[in-house]
This record gives structure tokens, sequence and C-alpha cells, in this order.
């Protein structure tokens, strides 16, 4: 069975965006993952539309109605849909590796796309939302958010990648960031491919990877070592 998608969006017309292109677009092409868009507004029951209202006990911005944005995740998901259901929120658990396998290895999503100040919480709390954060700042919405997981979890399902040994050695694959690049020519503006990526010894070139992983991921990333400090 395929990855299925459901976006929840006040702005359908912004997918597929660039999930239509490159490697994402052809496998959504091919039926490798599916996508489809539900317009919350379609759900508001008054004659002007309205999918938000103000904040209880005052404040700025306005907030997603629970009553409208319910009805439009029981339309998108019913009972016993396994997807699992996701609102892209600044405030979620941030986006990893990890969590972007597990949901690869599942039959798809359901993701809402907040606006506005948020979501009412009592929606979150009665429909089961997983709140997902992909870092730490503030987008317009949650669309682009929305966009970004789907990016990373389209490129490691089967048949995908060209090149399956390609979604292996890269960040946070092995817990480190990627080792450096090189490739021809072998000087450039005076600047040469390290010697060891063109010796031809396998074991030493992997040992170099690693090494230089293991640098880069102490000097750029040292949470990532103390997380597995943590886990061992």
């Amino acid at each position: 069975m395929a990855f299925r998608a459901t976006i929840l969006t006040l702005y359908p017309e912004m997918f597929p965006g660039f999930l239509g292109q490159s490697l994402s677009g052809k496998a959504l092409a091919r039926g490798d993952w599916a996508l489809e868009t539900v317009q919350i507004r379609d759900f508001a029951t008054d004659r002007h539309r309205t999918v938000d209202d103000t904040p209880a006990g005052g404040g700025a911005g306005m907030v997603l109605k629970p009553d409208v944005l319910a009805q439009a995740i029981d339309h998108a998901a019913p009972q016993g849909d396994p997807r699992p259901r996701l609102l892209m929120s600044p405030r979620g658990r941030p986006l990893t590796q990890e969590r972007v396998r597990e949901l690869a290895a599942g039959v798809g999503a359901v993701i809402v796309c907040g606006r506005f100040e948020g979501v009412d919480q009592r929606v979150i709390d009665a429909r089961g939302l997983e709140e997902v954060s992909i870092g730490d700042y503030i987008l317009s919405g949650g669309e682009p958010a929305a966009m970004i997981l789907l990016d990373a979890v389209v490129r490691i399902l089967p048949g995908v990648m060209g090149n399956a040994l390609s979604g292996i050695h890269e960040s946070f694959e092995g817990g480190l960031l990627e080792h450096p690049h090189y490739t021809r020519p072998p000087v450039w503006e005076g600047r040469e491919i390290p010697a060891v990526l063109t010796s031809g010894h396998h074991g030493e070139i992997e040992k170099w990877r690693q090494a230089e992983a293991r640098r880069l991921t102490e000097t750029r990333r040292p949470d990532l070592i103390a997380r597995q400090s943590v886990t061992k």
C-alpha cells in the first residue's frame, strides 16, 4: 500500500508545491505515494465560513475553532484510520530522522496546518494530534513545515531514491553529521582532494569518513554527541 498523506489546510493551492518536483514529484506521478488536501473552511457552518475566533482570556490574534477543525479531521481520517494525526506547531517535539523513518514505515499521515495564533487545545486533545516542530522559529503557517516533513519522509520510501545506499551515509542517520564530499577535478583553485579518498584503500576511506563525521558533529552539533552518550 502506497504512503498516503492528507493535508488539512486553509490554502490547498499551496500543494504539492516543491513536492511535485524532482524525486518526490516523480514518485508521486508513479503512485509510490499519494497526496490529497482538505480545505478546512469547507467545514465552517455559518454563511461567512468562519474558521477562527478571538482567544479566550484576551490577547492578540485569532485561534482556529475546535468545532470546524474537528469536522475536517473526522472527514479526513474517520474512525479506524490508522494514520498518525500530526499538527505542525513550533511548540511540538522537534522532527528527527528517527521519527521520519517511523513515519515512512507506516501507511501515511494526516497533517494539520495551523494558522493564526494556533489551534484550540481542546481539538488537539480530543483528536489526539501529535504536535511536530521543524525548528525553533515561527512561520506564517504550517504548510511549509508540512512540505518539509513530507519531503524528508517521501525520499526514503522504497524505490524513491535511485541508489538505496544514498540514504544510509547521510547526516543524522548514524547520529552524526555527514562527512565532507569531494569530486573531480582533483585540484581546484589550489585545493586538493584529501589523498586518502583517491588511495583506493576502502577501509582507510571509511575510517577517514567516520573521523570527519565525528569531528564536524563535535564542532557544530555537540548536542548530538551528548545525546549519544545519554542513550548508551
